[in-house]
């Protein structure tokens, strides 16, 4: 059964939960999301009131995919740009499928409903995102569309001695 997505959703302690316990997971599970496994709730909370101060600021947007049980099940958060000669594209962030829902097509939906919303976005012509190397994300999002633009090697340290390249992608709306 397909996703549902809802942009901009109302935040409440029950999506906050959600969206908690998908980074801890996702995270637990070896997920690129800026955590090394292991890590709790407590661990990440910190940068999901980021997420929300800057969604409140006007300058992040959230897009939630939820299952059919009405649990959240994916994420990705637009940042917008405010350098006046970049405002023609967004970043995307915190792009994240839980695991139990990883092979079923959810996260080439989730960069559909993602493309879909920057559309919709005023003057929006790109989305542009980073990966973490060494995981074959690169292929992943290659496979939706999106195109390497640039790749700093070894910027993306997860533990001594294991460094990642930092993988830059666009994808053009237009």
């Amino acid at each position: 059964m397909p996703l549902t997505f809802t942009l901009d959703p109302s935040i409440d302690a029950g999506l906050r939960d959600g969206i908690l316990d998908l980074w801890t997971d996702v995270s637990n599970a070896g997920g690129a999301v800026g955590f090394v496994a292991p890590v709790d709730r407590e661990t990440i909370r910190p940068e999901l009131v980021k997420h929300f101060a800057a969604m409140t600021e006007g300058r992040t947007r959230l897009l939630v995919g939820r299952d059919e049980d009405g649990q959240v099940a994916a994420t990705a958060f637009f940042s917008f740009n405010t350098h006046r000669l970049m405002t023609h594209w967004v970043w995307l962030y915190t792009v994240m499928v839980h695991p139990r829902h990883q092979g079923k097509g959810y996260g080439r939906d989730l960069l559909a409903a993602a493309a879909d919303a920057a559309r919709g976005f005023d003057g929006i012509e790109a989305i542009r995102l980073t990966c973490r190397g060494g995981l074959g994300l690169e292929r992943f999002y290659g496979s939706c569309g999106y195109k390497e633009v640039g790749r700093v090697p070894g910027a993306i340290r997860v533990a001594p001695g294991d460094d990642r390249d930092d993988i830059t992608m666009l994808l053009p709306l237009l």
